[in-house]
């Protein structure tokens, strides 16, 4: 084995076989031939990782921002257990059960009025899938089967299938690599009024051009609501949200919050449209897609959810049905934690555990935008960023972090954490210490090689 290969923390007496993942397994957005390092886990508890070699890391991304709970909770585990002993899964071809029903209950519940129907499927980008079909489809059966375009902002991220990443960002998402194999959809500019300033007074103007010059193609609006996630953590003004429902209504098109990243309390509200109100009523999706956070991220689920009116539009087709249909749709087993995940958001004070990590992130993090490369510092919620003026090395960085005693995984220019709701303080400034420490020795490391490129 080659230990040059290997994390530097890593024990010769590991237990994970390191060579053979790196000649045999993909890991998300890396080479096969020139793979990224990758750091054993052999357990977590708590908002702790522990790895093969005893190290422990405080988890400052949720695992991808979906263990809100944090890990091994024993009451999703709990119902994990004994849900697992009496069904795991069974086909939702032509069969129900009641952990479907109870989860579609309770989300129907919790969300705006307007979305009554419920579809469960299994991963985020699927639930992006079946947002669009049925965007499309609802238009079949308006006969209006014309309206087959998707129109969206810059800088959004919608997932990895090629519905979804037809969608994403054209420029920093995959339509270069894919070419004419993806969808052609339309798109403006992203939002540029901040989350906590008043909407700039032309923000909309290319939304509401690009309508009045195609409604007639256009089927939907797609938008992640009020944080636009992996293509920049970038948080945006509700009143952005408020100005194109109207379109929405205006131009006869559908609209479609994506809430897989930002939903269940992530940005300080239950889900982030709930930042947006008009006359004190919250705007309303016509779809919905959920996922991450749902159950916990204990178990891959998601949902996309629609009014009344999209699934008459629907029915009334040429095809009658909602052509979909995954093999683990409605899975009973990732329902039952659902329900155990959504039952500890009702029990817990959830908001005044957003509350307190923003505020602390608010404080510990103000002082990296003195830094000179830092081009900006945001917190949202329990979301927190250091936003530096170029390209990170994510793999130098990464075991930075580590040898920190913290799992933050950066991208892009971003240094962000996004921590368990239950994280403590001490916990949390742990990370915001590291952020800074690391942004601070990027910094470092700029000004000398700009001394050495300049002596």
């Amino acid at each position: 084995m080659n230990k040059t290969n290997l994390p530097k923390n890593h024990a010769q007496t590991s237990s994970i076989d390191f060579e053979f993942d790196k000649q045999h397994i993909w890991h998300p957005y890396t080479s096969m031939t020139q793979a990224l390092p990758a750091f054993g886990v052999v357990s977590a508890q708590g908002c702790e990782l522990t790895l093969d070699d005893g190290k422990v890391l405080v988890d400052g991304t949720s695992s991808w921002w979906a263990c809100v709970h944090g890990y091994s909770h024993p009451a999703i585990l709990d119902t994990m257990q004994q849900q697992l002993g009496t069904l795991s899964h069974v086909m939702f071809g032509g069969i129900t059960h009641q952990p479907a029903i109870e989860l579609s209950k309770k989300l129907v519940g919790i969300t705006s009025p307007k979305l009554t129907k419920v579809f469960l499927a299994d991963s985020g980008s699927i639930a992006v899938e079946v947002a669009l079909k049925m965007a499309l489809q609802y238009w079949q059966g308006r006969s209006q089967s014309q309206k087959q375009r998707i129109l969206t902002v810059k800088c959004g991220y919608h997932g990895d299938t090629f519905a979804a990443m037809s969608v994403c960002d054209p420029e920093g998402g995959m339509h270069t690599m894919f070419g004419d194999s993806v969808t052609q959809h339309e798109f403006v500019s992203a939002p540029q009024s901040r989350f906590d300033e008043p909407l700039l007074s032309h923000d909309l103007d290319e939304m509401r051009a690009k309508l009045i010059s195609q409604h007639s193609e256009i089927a939907a609006v797609i938008i992640e609501p009020i944080l636009q996630g992996a293509g920049g953590m970038r948080f945006y003004s509700p009143e952005y949200l408020i100005g194109l429902r109207k379109l929405c209504d205006e131009f006869n098109v559908l609209l479609i919050l994506d809430e897989i990243a930002t939903g269940f309390g992530r940005t300080g509200k239950l889900f982030a449209y709930e930042h947006a109100a008009i006359d004190g009523q919250c705007v309303e999706a016509d779809i919905l897609c959920l996922g991450k956070a749902l159950t916990g991220g204990y178990i891959s689920l998601a949902v996309t959810m629609c009014s009344d009116e999209v699934a008459q539009g629907i029915s009334d087709s040429p095809a009658g049905v909602f052509m979909h249909g995954p093999t683990f749709m409605g899975n009973p087993l990732a329902c039952a934690a659902a329900c155990a995940s959504l039952d500890l958001l009702a029990q817990d004070d959830w908001q005044d555990q957003i509350k307190q990590i923003e505020r602390q992130m608010k404080i510990e993090l103000k002082g990296a935008i003195d830094y000179p490369e830092v081009k900006d510092v945001r917190v949202l919620g329990a979301i927190g960023v250091i936003e530096m003026n170029s390209t990170v090395n994510t793999a130098e960085l990464q075991q930075e972090f580590v040898d920190l005693g913290v799992w933050i995984r950066p991208f892009s220019n971003l240094i962000y954490i996004m921590p368990p709701f239950v994280i403590t303080s001490a916990e949390l400034t742990k990370l915001t210490s590291a952020m800074k420490h690391v942004a601070k020795g990027i910094t470092a490391s700029s000004k000398e090689a700009g001394f050495i490129s300049h002596g």
